[in-house]
């Protein structure tokens, strides 16, 4: 049997890279651990750490296609955000001009969360510990 560790990282694909890059270092506060530019593809790809040490890799490439749905699309569904404390994270958010939805509880552990979404319409999730 295959033995996984861990997640590693997700990679995400922008349609604006400057503004994609703002929004996750300085608005979710990720690390960059290394940001290249393929000129031959006319492309970036940024390598962003979370504390625990799992990885986003937001790549641009001109003109991706769009999202088929929102956000019941086939594939990945959304990314979800473990944090200490939702108020404070939502707080933090909506006082960045990031539209936060009506925070809910999973009928199942009892956790309060909220979804919000990035630059392009990817929905992420903020799971509270």
């Amino acid at each position: 049997m295959l033995k996984l560790l861990r997640t590693h990282h997700v990679a995400v694909i922008c349609s604006d890279y400057e503004r994609s890059r703002r929004f996750y270092v300085e608005r979710l506060g990720l690390e960059v651990v290394r940001e290249v530019y393929r000129r031959e593809r006319n492309s970036y790809k940024l390598d962003l750490r979370l504390p625990d040490g799992t990885q986003i890799e937001l790549f641009f490439f001109p003109d991706p296609p769009s999202r088929l749905s929102y956000p019941e699309a086939c594939g990945l569904r959304h990314l979800a955000f473990e944090v200490a404390d939702l108020d404070e994270a939502v707080r933090d958010l909506e006082g960045g001009g990031v539209a936060v939805e009506p925070v809910r509880i999973d009928e199942h552990t009892g956790k309060r969360f909220t979804f919000f979404a990035d630059p392009d319409g990817l929905p992420l999730e903020l799971y509270e510990r």
